[in-house]
């Protein structure tokens, strides 16, 4: 971009995060572009704005809603660039106060989660099947929103709930045997209990064994800005680096930077988002990134 250009300005819908403190309290800005964070706060209520409405250019997803994106012809492209991301185990919980609980035992009974599409939802459904040998279409999995992008139905057996309703409260009434919760959700109740026994040592035992980190969010770009300007994605995907070494407060497991880092941790999210019946069809981990996406870092 010549000097006597002006420099382009992108609408981004992205939170303030470890990773990205530096770049929203700008420590870190670039030459090339201008980015105007006009996304909301939490930034999962931007995901359909961004997807129905064309609202935002670039910003933070979800990989479960990027992989429904990438499968329904959204066009947008991943960087392979996490924003968010943790072990999960410990999200599934339940009130003990009704009687204990063990991960068999919530088929036959209603599960709640925010949406089924979930991207915590996802991980944590899958840990339950492979680890611990939970039948997900015994399970009565209620909701409370539907999917972020407007083709997705949820599978069948799903039960939307009243608007307004807590998925934490309904459980803590017990109303429903447990509930998959993010920590804004998590009540702070001396009776809520893990499904997984023990929750934190489990997900480091299964991180020693399986070598995957859970990713919750990642950035992604329109695919026009990637066409028609690679310098300003490589110079965004630069700021990203930057941000996240300035860093503070990151879990010491965290998902890693770069594509080859995180083939794994993406290949999982496609294999559980197929078997449960979050995206219509297979996705290769190359098909999520373009030539300039899938060439950086």
């Amino acid at each position: 971009m010549s000097s006597n250009q002006k420099v382009p300005t992108l609408r981004v819908n992205l939170d303030v995060h470890p990773v990205t403190k530096a770049m929203r309290d700008g420590r870190v800005t670039s030459d090339l572009v201008s980015l105007e964070y006009c996304g909301p706060t939490p930034a999962h209520n931007g995901f359909k704005a961004m997807l129905r409405e064309n609202r935002f250019d670039a910003g933070e997803l979800a990989i479960v809603t990027f992989l429904q994106a990438k499968a329904y012809g959204k066009p947008y492209v991943l960087l392979p660039a996490p924003i968010l991301g943790r072990l999960q185990h410990h999200c599934a919980v339940y009130n003990s106060s009704f009687g204990e609980l063990a991960p068999k035992d919530i088929e036959g009974k209603q599960v709640g989660v925010r949406s089924y599409a979930q991207t915590t939802g996802l991980w944590v459904r899958g840990v339950l099947q492979h680890e611990y040998g939970v039948e997900l279409d015994k399970v009565h999995w209620v909701t409370l929103e539907d999917g972020h992008v407007a083709e997705y139905v949820d599978p069948a057996g799903c039960e939307r709930l009243p608007h307004g309703t807590s998925i934490a409260q309904r459980m803590l009434d017990g109303d429903l045997a447990a509930a998959l919760l993010g920590a804004p959700d998590m009540p702070k109740d001396q009776n809520v209990r893990t499904l997984i026994p023990d929750a934190h040592a489990a997900a480091e035992a299964w991180f020693a064994r399986e070598g995957v980190v859970p990713i919750n969010h990642m950035f992604v770009v329109h695919e026009d800005l990637s066409r028609r300007h690679p310098e300003i994605v490589r110079d965004i995907y630069r700021m990203i680096v930057e941000s996240r070494e300035l860093a503070e407060g990151l879990p010491s497991i965290f998902p890693p930077i770069g594509l080859e880092a995180n083939r794994k941790n993406l290949q999982l999210a496609i294999d559980w988002s197929v078997e449960q019946k979050i995206i219509p069809h297979r996705l290769s981990v190359d098909e999520l990134f373009d030539d300039v996406t899938g060439a950086l870092g």
